[in-house]
């Protein structure tokens, strides 16, 4: 497989060589560049266009979360990985609502965060353990009053979506519910079209939103 080429965008020098070091060390990945803000990455990044950019949501001057939304309006099918020291809850959903693929603690190991750059690849969403039960517990929060817009899922839909917030790829998702990759993504073009949206981490984000 060609390697995936990335870029990083880290204020913290060892730990962005650290980082660049560990993704050349593998021989599917590939690093193009180091940003060590998001200003420069705005300024700099183009072509060629990483596959994906793996991002520290607190950085100096303007944060990640800022930075995703920047560039999601450029590069809708950009690929973002957020690495961050903290698990905050607005910051988790906040990143998520950007438009972020997945979202790791920088405490994980060189193996997890390598893996998790091979899920977003594959098109998963990679979540700490921590960061996964805070999305699933807001999936067990008893639900506010929905608007008079939102259409009701269906129980089966509901699971689909929490398996994908559980950063679950396709496949584990139809092994899990012993349906076929076929019915998993029939069930995500309802869920999208109940919710007006448009990629899964919409629904998951709008569909967190309903329930807090």
């Amino acid at each position: 497989m060609k390697p995936c080429t990335i870029s990083i965008v880290e204020d913290n020098q060892p730990l962005a060589e650290e980082l660049q070091a560990l993704f050349d060390s593998q021989p599917d990945m590939a690093v193009l560049d180091v940003f060590p803000s998001a200003e420069i990455a705005l300024e700099r990044l183009a072509a060629p266009l990483p596959e994906m950019l793996v991002v520290d949501i607190r950085l100096p001057g303007m944060n990640g979360v800022e930075l995703i939304s920047a560039l999601k309006r450029t590069f809708p099918d950009l690929p973002i990985l957020v690495l961050t020291m903290y698990d905050e809850s607005d910051l988790i959903f906040d990143a998520l609502k950007a438009g972020a693929s997945g979202y790791l603690l920088k405490r994980a190991t060189g193996d997890e965060l390598c893996d998790a750059v091979r899920q977003v690849r594959q098109g998963g969403a990679p979540m700490s353990p921590s960061i996964a039960r805070k999305v699933v517990q807001s999936f067990r929060a008893p639900p506010s009053a929905p608007g008079p817009e939102a259409t009701p899922l269906s129980p089966r839909e509901e699971e689909v979506l929490g398996l994908l917030a559980n950063g679950a790829l396709y496949k584990e998702i139809a092994s899990t519910l012993g349906i076929s990759m076929d019915t998993v993504r029939t069930h995500l073009r309802r869920i999208y079209d109940k919710f007006h949206v448009h990629t899964r981490t919409e629904a998951v984000v709008k569909y967190l939103g309903q329930r807090k």
